[in-house]
């Protein structure tokens, strides 16, 4: 008797290619996305810029090196003149770009732990609990953002910490609801509902079956997310609310408001900076949610 499978149809189907996991395909769409890698070669240089530029254009950002207002390019020891106290405005530049990410990081990540949280339970039990969380939800929303978190650093001092924490705290209501939104779509799933057939506690449900499906548009959230800490405490240390012990370009923006047009350099050194670095982190989240958007995947 003849076999049914031929041999050609069998080493054709052994050839077949392997399916592509969504990580490396999301990469790949990522890698074709012009502009997001320009975003993330920006991010990259800046963080170099950061970490390593102390080690070759050392300096304390607070020494008086020089004359005030030096502009830029008059003396080859500070290419980016000095301040209205005579401060390096370079060093000043490298030196402060650490805490400033460091807070745009931290903040980012409290942010999402928060609103992952409550939006996560808000949304995977309802009843109750969705309606009690999602009223606390709106209370902090309807709360003026930068006044609540001026508030909170002033009765706990200014620090990095503190205002990591200042800006955690107001901004985490919009992630709680595109949690809550992801877990109401996903919690209706056959494999859901197959996790609970099989006796699944509902802890691990939320976490490890729920929530890594719920991942790609908390990923992009949260690298927006950065973005808008990285503003918000320029906000805070251009009002003067920053730690003064800690350069930041925040810091110095702030301090040199007042002379701005006198000498214009130290407050657009600082002021570029944190606009790169934005742009940068929007140009990487636009790219990730392109990325991990399935509609766009299939064209």
């Amino acid at each position: 008797m003849k076999d049914p499978t031929p041999r050609a149809m069998i080493g054709r189907a052994a050839r077949a290619p392997k399916a592509e996991s969504p990580g490396r395909e999301a990469w790949r769409m990522f890698r074709r996305n012009i502009p997001a890698v320009c975003g993330l070669l920006i991010l990259i240089c800046i963080v170099l810029a950061v970490l390593y530029g102390t080690l070759f254009y050392g300096g304390d950002p607070f020494e008086i090196v020089w004359a005030p207002h030096e502009p830029p390019g008059v003396t080859p020891e500070f290419p980016l003149g000095t301040d209205y106290l005579g401060r390096n405005i370079l060093a000043g530049l490298l030196a402060g770009g650490g805490p400033t990410l460091a807070v745009g990081a931290a903040a980012a990540v409290i942010t999402m732990g928060i609103g992952i949280s409550l939006g996560a339970l808000a949304g995977y039990f309802g009843g109750w609990v969705d309606n009690l969380l999602m009223r606390i939800t709106e209370f902090f929303q309807v709360l003026p953002a930068l006044l609540f978190a001026m508030v909170l650093v002033t009765l706990f001092s200014p620090s990095l910490w503190t205002i990591a924490i200042a800006i955690g705290v107001v901004s985490w209501p919009q992630t709680a609801r595109l949690t809550r939104a992801e877990f109401l779509k996903i919690k209706q799933l056959e494999y859901v509902t197959a996790a609970r057939a099989i006796g699944a506690q509902d802890g691990r449900i939320m976490w490890t079956v729920i929530l890594p499906n719920a991942a790609p548009p908390l990923i992009v959230s949260a690298t927006l997310t950065v973005g808008v800490a990285i503003l918000f405490e320029a906000g805070l240390s251009f009002l003067g609310l920053g730690d003064p012990n800690v350069m930041s370009w925040g810091l110095m923006i702030g301090a040199n408001r007042d002379y701005i047009l006198d000498a214009w350099w130290p407050v657009t050194f600082p002021g570029l900076a944190i606009f790169l670095t934005v742009f940068a982190v929007s140009l990487i989240g636009d790219g990730l949610n392109d990325a991990f958007n399935p509609k766009l995947r299939s064209r």
